[in-house]
């Protein structure tokens, strides 16, 4: 049958106490169900951004986010495009200044005089990536504390993918914006299934945001969706119950795979790659 278009409340309720556990204050009634982190985007997108809306992403990013803003007739602040010509499915192209994390900073969260440029009238919030993909920075507490200051000054939302946040390496601990003090309403936080426990294909993350406003409009466009998987919300609840020795064992997994590549690339000659944190 249909679940609730919420999302099942008793998989709310344990993913609520899957963050309380990391020390994040939440409850069922800040969490929604979605089809996939993709649709958590593309949701929070479409409850907070109208035509014309400007947001801001470091480069390199995540490509699909260029997408989600498409859809919603938002622009990307780093993309070198004004505007999409609908007749010639082509970009218009008009130069724009980029926020840009740079390799020789191990792509670092750039300065925030860089994003104090590219805020404009039209500017309604910044979206990060933690850790990041594709380059694998982990954002520091002190980083993440300078952008709130820029997202509180400004009036801004500030959207956060944490979808990787169990995988930080070499001994680094991963900080959420949840745990940032006086953007509460700002923040919005999206998560999944899929990196946590390897189930891309079973399609459920989730927006997670204490804006009681952000979460109504969401679940207007769940409801026109009905709901999420149902069958994926089960797969999901018992995976809440994973143990600490399969993380253990994927971590150790992927740190040898890192440690791999990142040595064979940088043999290469002309080639730099950094270590990725996460």
């Amino acid at each position: 049958e249909y679940t609730a278009s919420a999302g099942n409340h008793t998989l709310r309720t344990k993913l609520a106490g899957y963050y309380q556990k990391l020390g994040i204050s939440l409850t069922e009634e800040d969490i929604l169900i979605t089809t996939g982190g993709s649709e958590a985007i593309l949701f929070a997108f479409m409850s907070t951004l109208n035509e014309g809306d400007e947001i801001i992403i470091p480069e390199p990013f995540y490509a699909n986010y260029t997408a989600f803003a498409l859809m919603v007739g938002a622009k990307i602040k780093t993309e070198n495009a004004d505007e999409f010509d609908f007749d010639n499915y082509d970009y218009i192209v008009d130069a724009v200044d980029t926020v840009t994390a740079k390799i020789e900073d191990n792509f670092a969260l750039p300065p925030m005089s860089e994003f104090e440029k590219q805020i404009t009238p039209k500017t309604k919030g910044i979206v990060i990536v933690n850790p990041n993909n594709p380059t694998g920075y982990l954002y520091s507490p002190k980083e993440l504390e300078e952008l709130a200051k820029i997202v509180k000054k400004h009036e801004l939302y500030l959207y956060s993918d944490e979808v990787y946040r169990r995988y930080c390496y070499d001994g680094l601990k991963h900080f959420s914006v949840m745990n940032l003090k006086g953007i509460e309403q700002n923040t919005i936080l999206f998560d999944s299934m899929s990196k946590r426990y390897s189930e891309c294909g079973i399609r459920v993350g989730a927006i997670i945001t204490k804006n009681k406003a952000i979460l109504d409009a969401a679940l207007k466009f769940g409801m026109a969706r009905l709901c999420p998987p149902a069958l994926g919300q089960i797969a999901a609840e018992a995976s809440l119950d994973t143990t600490d020795e399969y993380f253990e064992s994927v971590y150790h997994e992927y740190i040898k795979r890192r440690n791999f590549m990142v040595e064979a690339l940088n043999k290469m000659p002309g080639v730099v790659c950094p270590i990725p944190k996460g």
